[in-house]
């Protein structure tokens, strides 16, 4: 059985991305995938500096990168701060990327993202894409870029825009059926 890890570039309470993170977390799991919900604030990295590095990488990296290197499938969802990648996830990108072996090679990874705005994280989603592929990763060409998030989910957290369903169904098909080789 496939494994799966789902996690948000978010730590707010009420994130809308963390509602995409659990309904994803169902998508994979009626796919037949043991999925495993991760929320950054249990790993707590402080800003990278390489200084840090010399006397010791936090303890939360060291199990975050096993974590990644065990699963098959990594299903991040995040904001969008500016146009660009949520500075948590810069920072868990950062920290992980100094890991060895790379956290960043096993995986089959997903990305997607709510937004207040009508374009859903799609600048977001392109920077993240670029700075994943740059570390190794292989991310499947579906993305999940969902806006104005006060209207994406129903009551039950699921999405609401029919394109928006199959975009999900389109990314849950690939994360299931690529495969690193």
């Amino acid at each position: 059985m496939k494994t799966a890890l789902t996690l948000s570039g978010s730590i707010r309470k009420e994130s809308y991305n963390r509602v995409l993170q659990q309904h994803m977390g169902r998508a994979l799991t009626a796919a037949g995938v043991e999925v495993t919900e991760l929320d950054l604030t249990d790993f707590p990295m402080p800003i990278f500096n390489e200084d840090l590095e010399v006397d010791s990488v936090p303890e939360a990296t060291v199990k975050l990168a096993e974590l990644w290197r065990s699963h098959d499938i990594i299903f991040i969802a995040t904001p969008e701060y500016n146009g660009g990648v949520s500075p948590l996830m810069v920072n868990t990108i950062t920290w992980l990327s100094r890991q060895k072996p790379s956290p960043f090679r096993h995986a089959v990874f997903g990305i997607g993202g709510v937004s207040s705005g009508k374009y859903g994280t799609i600048w977001n989603l392109s920077h993240l894409r670029d700075s994943l592929s740059k570390v190794g990763t292989l991310v499947v060409p579906t993305l999940l870029g969902i806006g104005p998030a006060d209207q994406a989910f129903d009551e039950k957290g699921d999405p609401v825009e029919p394109a928006i369903i199959r975009k999900v169904e389109q990314m849950v098909h690939e994360l299931t059926h690529f495969s690193r080789g």
